[in-house]
């Protein structure tokens, strides 16, 4: 179910081909036969060849202006293909999404250029009602290491266009000047405030855009923001969502966001999740530790809220996946390369999980207890097995790991300097043993110049990982970059004491910024990777402006980050 059907034949326009620019959206409104695309011409001695164009344009009955309300967008980009991705939804948060109920054929189109002169690829995938009218399309026949735009067409109804861009061939991406750039974001509260951090990326037009999760948070209606706040679920009171229609109203609200759609629109987008599009901290088929009475569900029970949430991840993300509607289980983890550039593993820390120890309700717990959780893991065997053999396989310059919690360790105590060691046992800490493990395989597996980004914490971090995190002269096996959250706040603690702890505790943290909200933007070259820790002025205003809080640089074969 994860790769829809198409029916296109990718030519490539020769470049004296005359082409006709695409018509405006009312022009394809009063002509509902005019095609949408750019016909090639032949002049004078022998024609090129021609251009695809899509068939006629043909009203459909239910299918007006507006059923483009969530935007377009593109994900999973391979040197010759990228999918791209839409859902028709004339009311977003609305059960069926005010659209008939029926599969729909929706016209796609690919072009080297935003005003579709040179048109490469045409065809028509299915609007599935039972996947809530979204459509993935995986576009093949592309160049590597190209930009082009897309758009699609409902009837006689144009979605707005996105830009997307192919990763780079094999055996390329060392030669001088080659560069990839990419942003890193997760955690995107929408009643906590605006989103001028997908603003910011926008105005980048990165490469790509990596997302580590917390797309969409599941709590009841509370914003502090009248126009932020959630939609209410099936039954309110829970704190979570449920049903299928919980989700995909929730997913409707968040894709209708502006600056989201236009961070959709700027650039290709990786993504993976972690609790929050399903619930919070739960851990393989345990929910939420902390539940109690009707929001405790037992795993039976949670597997069908997992598969829930599950399913409406996939009707709302450019994945390329295989997705069977209705399951509790989704392979989400993958692995991209860029040429010899780079190879990006992508993992799921949450599906796979064991519970932390204790099963603190907070995720707070005794230090100790992460470190003797001898058989906990994040990731599940198989994918731990996957990720260390594609490590040994690479022969990229840079090897880059995205997961979802913070990967070094952080210990604390409160007050500073008394009582019980601490530490968050719903991220690596919980898991020490797997983490010695998987650092530990990292630096065995050969691959070079190894760089760690994750986010959850809701703040912005950059830490020297060590397979012994006590012993503080063992050598830096890897270089993790967190990023802060584009809106969700960070409330448990001051950045004062987490400054204190780290200074008495972590001192593989380089820098750690609390207080603001963002992103963080990486650019990789060959000789080095770039982080800048991207700062939002203030989540009160939509156009709030972004500027750079600090600037950290890797440099190839020396391991650590020093800052720039």
């Amino acid at each position: 179910m994860g790769v829809t059907r198409t029916r296109f034949r990718p030519v490539r326009t020769a470049s004296a081909a005359r082409t006709v620019p695409a018509p405006s959206r009312r022009s394809l409104l009063v002509g509902g036969a005019v095609l949408l695309g750019a016909a090639a011409c032949g002049g004078g001695g022998s024609s090129p060849p021609a251009a695809p164009t899509l068939r006629p344009a043909t009203p459909i009955p239910g299918v007006t202006d507006g059923v483009f309300a969530l935007g377009v967008a593109s994900g999973d980009p391979l040197p010759d293909a990228v999918i791209l991705w839409t859902r028709l939804a004339a009311q977003p948060t609305v059960a069926g999404g005010g659209m008939p109920n029926r599969d729909i054929e929706v016209d796609w189109q690919i072009a080297t250029d935003e005003k579709f002169a040179s048109v490469v690829a045409v065809g028509t995938a299915p609007a599935r009602a039972a996947l809530a009218h979204s459509v993935h399309v995986d576009a093949k026949g592309l160049e590597p290491g190209r930009e082009y735009f897309y758009r699609f067409r409902a009837g006689t109804v144009i979605s707005p266009v996105g830009r997307t861009r192919t990763a780079l061939a094999a055996g390329s991406g060392t030669a001088a000047g080659s560069k990839l750039s990419l942003a890193l974001a997760s955690c995107q509260d929408y009643e906590e405030g605006y989103w001028p951090a997908h603003g910011a990326i926008a105005a980048d037009r990165p490469d790509l855009v990596l997302f580590v999760g917390d797309y969409i948070y599941e709590g009841d209606p509370a914003g502090r923001l009248a126009d932020r706040r959630h939609t209410a679920p099936a039954t309110p009171g829970l704190g979570q969502l449920s049903t299928l229609d919980d989700y995909r109203a929730r997913y409707g609200q968040y894709k209708s966001d502006p600056q989201l759609q236009a961070a959709h629109h700027a650039a290709p987008w990786v993504v993976t999740w972690d609790d929050h599009e399903v619930e919070n901290n739960y851990a393989g088929l345990v929910d939420e530790s902390r539940d109690t009475g009707p929001a405790h569900q037992e795993p039976e029970a949670f597997a069908r809220e997992r598969a829930a949430g599950y399913q409406a991840y996939y009707e709302h993300m450019p994945i390329r996946v295989d997705y069977t509607p209705g399951s509790p289980d989704l392979r989400l983890y993958r692995r991209f390369g860029y040429g010899d550039l780079l190879d990006l593993a992508v993992m799921d820390t949450r599906q796979y999980r064991t519970p932390p120890p204790g099963r603190p309700a907070d995720g707070i717990g005794p230090a100790v207890d992460g470190h003797s959780n001898t058989t906990g893991t994040m990731a599940g065997d198989e994918q731990e097995r996957w990720l260390v053999d594609g490590l040994r396989a690479s022969s990229a310059r840079w090897n880059v790991i995205a997961q979802q919690t913070m990967m070094a360790q952080v210990n604390a105590q409160l007050p500073v300097g008394q009582g019980e060691v601490l530490a968050n046992l719903d991220q690596n800490d919980g898991y020490g043993p797997y983490r010695s493990r998987l650092l530990a395989e990292v630096r065995d597996s050969g691959a070079t110049n190894p760089v760690v980004l994750s986010g959850d914490i809701h703040c912005a971090w950059v830490n020297d990982l060590r397979v012994d995190f006590d012993a503080q002269d063992s050598p830096v096996v890897a270089t993790e970059f967190v990023c802060t959250s584009v809106s969700s706040a960070y409330f448990l603690v001051s950045d004062e004491f987490v400054t204190e702890n780290n200074a008495r505790f972590n001192p593989h943290v380089r820098y750690f910024r609390g207080d603001r909200r963002g992103y963080t933007r990486i650019t990789v070259t060959p000789d080095e990777c770039r982080a800048d820790m991207r700062t939002v002025q203030t989540i009160d205003q939509r156009d709030a402006p972004t500027t750079t809080d600090a600037t950290w640089v890797i440099e190839n074969g020396r391991p650590g980050a020093q800052r720039a």
